[in-house]
């Protein structure tokens, strides 16, 4: 905001002065308008000596000094007109670079202005206004209706309803159940609720946001340091053009046109601002890239490792296929079943009974259960004998009906784990439980390969078999199984020998190889935190798809960067030849350099624009069994 404010102070300076002594010219009043111009000059002169000396100091030197040497050649060679203009444009540009700079950063600044600062506790009855900083680990909540959650929590009440926007770039409000975890940054779109804290405000959710959001506004990438470096360059070859063409010519003025139009901001703004911008643009999205650098290295990433559990699948059991007998109930055999299942202290028989309250259904509590260990169980449910699990357990030596055979010998071969349902002594139902591919994983590698991913590997900790079923539904280069946390991190080294390697995971036990890839992307939507902190870039929300379009963010960005650089630099070299020629004059060569410098900005700016809509791949591809 100081800097600003002297760039617009400056500016106005040089502005005025311009315009008085061009009235003063046009009227010929009885004053010098090049000692009007010059005075207008000479502040701006100061104010970037001094800003270049410090600089030096600092060991930084950057080509606003070819600015410097134009202003005060204009001076001494008696076109003081053309070191006004110059003058107002480097301020103006700069100016430019200030607001480019807050329209790119604007969304990151506004996450972090958001942070929640108060919180309503409730104790013996009680509700009690506090710091966010002051809650701790177990206390009770309250969140009223349109108010931010202050820490990580879980809910106490039956349900509400989120606005999770800010934080994972989901537009519609999501309904949470008791139990559920909570983000900090999340704002109430219902009724006021009760929850209980998980973590305190420095640890939460939107704490580790605000810092990868100030780590993006100050790391600076790889490809802006060598901008940097090759600006320095620019300087001499600058100064050797002016010579020659004053030398050849014997035309000074041709020398200060040649000073002019090398004024440049396209190689020190351009790059920045387009960088700036693509970050930016990622959060919107629910994609927080720690830094510039980070974004660069997603934008030359040519491999893409994954991990298996929770990653491209759903880390969880579900039911993948549920088969009954004809003319039965479908409904009535999984309330039967999951009243069953009650009883059941296997993990599995967790996710039938989830489902069946899901849907509603008033379960029973099962008598007489007996459980065979490894393979089933059965009981009495309402009067009627319920058994469930391994083909042998229900079957015994009978056969398979007819309308279960096919399927049942088909989905027996998969990774899933297959159970039998029979009541009162007839099987009833056939069904699979495993853990699925996600629904988008087919769609989002497609969009890897499409984006410019040459091999797509798949490394995990599960069996072979279970490994290769989903290697081969999705299509990936190469499986490798049963590695363990450091042979994934040696996978992720060998790949890095032959191309930069992206790993792409969930869990805590992919935090070294996140770290160690060139670029480690960790979905963090279910709080994984040690691999939120090892990962380069973090996902906000629990979805894949998410990953090929960081990698479309990333690349357009660096491309559009690219673009600015290289063709605001080339027609600065352009019209350095014309003004060496004597076809461009020191203030024409001004103003064609503000408009070489406006065009740079503006399609640096553009990297923060693309597609608002992520494409949803729902229903896209059939959910194939994997197992955990």
């Amino acid at each position: 905001m100081r800097a600003g404010f002297f760039h617009l102070a400056f500016l106005a300076v040089a502005l005025t002065g311009m315009l008085a002594g061009l009235l003063v010219k046009y009227f010929g009043w009885p004053l010098a308008p090049d000692l009007i111009w010059s005075g207008a000059t000479v502040p701006v002169v100061a104010a970037l000596a001094i800003t270049i000396v410090r600089d030096f100091l600092v060991g930084r030197m950057g080509v606003d000094a070819i600015a410097l040497v134009a202003m005060i050649a204009s001076i001494a060679m008696g076109q003081p007109l053309a070191g006004v203009v110059v003058a107002m444009m480097y301020t103006g540009g700069n100016l430019l670079e200030d607001y480019a700079r807050g329209k790119a950063e604007r969304d990151l600044r506004s996450l972090r202005d958001r942070t929640p600062r108060i919180a309503h506790k409730v104790a013996e009855g009680e509700v009690t206004d506090i710091a966010a900083g002051e809650i701790v680990v177990g206390d009770d909540l309250l969140v009223r209706a349109g108010e931010l959650l202050p820490v990580d929590g879980h809910l106490l009440n039956e349900q509400a309803k989120l606005d999770e926007s800010a934080v994972t770039g989901e537009p519609l409000p999501e309904i949470r159940r008791k139990g559920e975890h909570l983000r900090s940054g999340t704002v109430n779109a219902g009724e006021a609720f009760h929850y209980r804290a998980s973590a305190p405000a420095s640890k939460s959710t939107y704490a580790g946001i605000v810092r990868m959001v100030e780590e993006a506004q100050t790391a600076k990438a790889p490809f802006m340091r060598i901008a940097d470096r090759f600006a320095l360059l620019l300087l001499p070859a600058t100064l050797l053009v002016a010579g020659l063409a004053w030398w050849l010519s014997g035309d000074r003025i041709r020398a200060l046109a040649v000073l002019v139009v090398a004024t440049p901001c396209p190689l020190i703004l351009a790059a920045p601002v387009a960088f700036i911008g693509g970050v930016s643009r990622a959060a919107r999205a629910g994609v927080l890239m720690k830094g510039s650098s980070a974004l660069e290295a997603l934008a030359l990433v040519r491999t893409v490792i994954f991990d298996k559990t929770g990653t491209l699948t759903e880390g969880g059991a579900r039911i993948t296929f549920f088969e009954t007998a004809p003319n039965s109930d479908a409904e009535e055999i999984l309330r039967l079943l999951a009243s069953l299942e009650q009883a059941s202290h296997h993990v599995l028989a967790e996710t039938i009974v989830a489902l069946a309250r899901a849907k509603g259904m008033p379960l029973s509590s099962p008598t007489n259960v007996r459980e065979f260990r490894g393979s089933g169980l059965e009981g009495i449910v309402e009067g009627r004998h319920v058994r469930a699990g391994s083909r042998a357990l229900v079957l015994a030596d009978g056969e398979v009906p007819a309308w279960a055979c096919s399927v049942a010998s088909a989905r027996e071969g998969s990774s899933g784990l297959a159970i039998y349902v029979s009541v009162d002594g007839r099987i009833a139902a056939f069904l699979v439980l495993a853990d699925a591919i996600r629904l988008e994983a087919p769609a989002a590698l497609a969009q890897l390969h499409a984006a410019g991913i040459s091999r797509i590997i798949m490394v995990t900790g599960d069996d072979a078999e279970t490994a290769s079923i989903v290697g081969s539904s999705l299509g990936i280069d190469e499986v490798y199984a049963d590695r363990s946390p450091a042979e994934k991190l040696a996978a992720v080294a060998a790949e890095q020998r032959r191309q930069p390697t992206m790993m792409v995971g969930d869990g805590i036990n992919d935090a070294p190889a996140l770290a160690a890839a060139d670029i480690g992307i960790a979905l963090g939507a279910r709080g994984a935190t040690a691999s939120s902190e090892a990962a380069d870039v973090v996902i906000l929300v629990d979805r894949i798809d998410r990953v090929p379009h960081a990698v479309m963010i990333a690349r357009r960005t660096r491309r559009i960067a690219l673009q600015s650089i290289v063709v605001g630099l080339a027609l600065s070299g352009i019209a350095m030849v014309f003004a060496a020629f004597g076809y461009i004059t020191p203030v024409a060569g001004a103003l064609l350099q503000e408009g070489i410098d406006i065009a740079a900005i503006v399609n640096a700016l553009r990297a923060l624009s693309g597609p608002s809509n992520i494409s949803s791949t729902e229903g896209s591809a059939s959910p194939a069994p994997a197992n955990s």
